[in-house]
Formats: C-alpha cells, sequence, structure tokens
C-alpha cells in the first residue's frame, strides 16, 4: 500500500490577511500546507480521502492519473469543497465517480452541488455515484474500509482503516470501543491542530497520550494549524515514532 500526504493543514486560524507568524514566512516546504487530504493506493486501485479546496493543485502535483472512489470523512468545507474539480477524471475516465460518505454528507453534497445532480445537467458538469455508508465495514472495489468513528465537538465524523493504516482527521475525543478498531495498525495518522486547547481538535499533548496510549509503530500528524509550530522545531519535541506529516510525503506500508 502506497499512501501520499496531498495536504496536512488546515483553514483554522489562517487570518484574512497575510499571516506575518514564523511558519507562514518560513522556507521550509515541509511548512506549506493545504488542506488535509490523502491519497492511497493499493490493490492497484487509487482512492482519495476528501476533496477539500485545494484538490486540484493536489491532483496535479501527485500527478493522480486514475480515480477509483472518493471517500469522505464529513461535510465541512475544508473537505469538500474541492468536489467539482473531479469532473477531469470524469472526462479521463469516462465514467461516474463513486462518492462515499454517512447520509448527512451526500445530503450536503447534493445542496451545495445541485447543478451535478439536476434532470438537465449541463455538459461537463462533474458526475458522481453517490454510496450511503454507515458505521461497518464496505468495499470498494476490493478494498475494505473500515470506518472509525470519532467526534469533532458534537459532530460525528469518520476516520478510516484501509488494511494496517488507520486515517483520523477532524476529532477531540474516540470512544474506546472505536480505539479497538485502530489496535494492531501499522501507521496511525492523527488530527492535531495546536498546542493550545481547542473545542474541536485534538491539541498536540492530547494526540500525544492517546498514540501512547494505543501503542501504534509509526505515527503521524495531520491537520495543523501555523498555530503550532514550525516543521522543524516540533519535530524535535517528538516520540521517536511519532512525525509531522508533510505535503508530498509517501509512505510504503
Amino acid at each position: 500500500m502506497r499512501i501520499t500526504f496531498l495536504g496536512t493543514g488546515t483553514s483554522q486560524g489562517i487570518p484574512v490577511i497575510a499571516c506575518e507568524c514564523a511558519v507562514c514566512r518560513s522556507d521550509d516546504p515541509r511548512d506549506k500546507r493545504l488542506r488535509t487530504s490523502v491519497w492511497i493506493e493499493t490493490k492497484g486501485k487509487s482512492f482519495v480521502i476528501d476533496t477539500g479546496p485545494d484538490f486540484r493543485q493536489q491532483m496535479l502535483r501527485a500527478n493522480v492519473k486514475d480515480l477509483d472512489a472518493a471517500i469522505f470523512t464529513h461535510q465541512h468545507k475544508d473537505h469538500t469543497a474541492g468536489l467539482d474539480d473531479i469532473r477531469a477524471f470524469n472526462h479521463r475516465q469516462q465514467r461516474d465517480i463513486p462518492l462515499y460518505g454517512r447520509k448527512s454528507v451526500l445530503d450536503q453534497i447534493q445542496n451545495e452541488f445541485a447543478y451535478a445532480f439536476s434532470e438537465n445537467r449541463y455538459p461537463g458538469v462533474p458526475h458522481f455515484e453517490l454510496h450511503n455508508i454507515e458505521n461497518k465495514p464496505f468495499d470498494v472495489r476490493g478494498v475494505q474500509f473500515m470506518p472509525i468513528e470519532v467526534m469533532h465537538h458534537k459532530l460525528a465524523v469518520y476516520g478510516y482503516r484501509v488494511g494496517d493504516f488507520s486515517y483520523i482527521t477532524d476529532a477531540n475525543y474516540i470512544s474506546e470501543k472505536e480505539q479497538q478498531k485502530i489496535s494492531g495498525s501499522k501507521v496511525l495518522v492523527l488530527d492535531t491542530l495546536q498546542k493550545e486547547p481547542h473545542l474541536s481538535h485534538f491539541t498536540l499533548a492530547q494526540a500525544l497520550e492517546l498514540i501512547a496510549k494505543l501503542a501504534v509503530p509509526q505515527a503521524y500528524l495531520v491537520h495543523m494549524s501555523h498555530k503550532l509550530g514550525k516543521h522543524a522545531d516540533i519535530e524535535k519535541e517528538l516520540p521517536p515514532n511519532v512525525h509531522l506529516a508533510y505535503d508530498g510525503l509517501v509512505l510504503e506500508i
């Protein structure tokens, strides 16, 4: 299985005007973070989890040629807003692109991209095939995805386990029952917004505590605000088995 981090950042904390913080002024390419998304290649198939506002740029940068499906964690715009650009894969592959998400996510997609679902669709609009999922394993073209339900304040969000890889973004609570689904993973990707307490995201300390409890061999932190700090500085504070992910990082699992 090949994992490519398309984006590791967040809209959270980004001011309207140009930011002058150390992270935003950094020359380290690892500090240049697009909105969080990941590309999974396994068993000859290609999947993305979430299609945020940077989706087009991410697909071009990673040179993604084919897409078997898009799987969604939740309906917030920083995870869905780039969906229109999936039309390039419609054109290239000459078929509808399957979308997988819980009912609330699919309902919002149909509302926000209503033109893609109208009876008299304008030529060239994206074409989707919707699949409603629940909190139980589902199969996409021979690859099993196991949802991991986490809480993003009061909003239920799905993380996913695929083989030995577990991916969780936008969370600040995971029940004991759902934590058991992560057990045995070789790699865990976990939401870590900043060091300061936050209403709906894990802090760095909370993420490290959970990683230690789950005893995963390797963990990578994502959905990082510029408030977290510079990549090189934070890496020095982490245990040997934990790293900050960065855009373009590739893992072989």
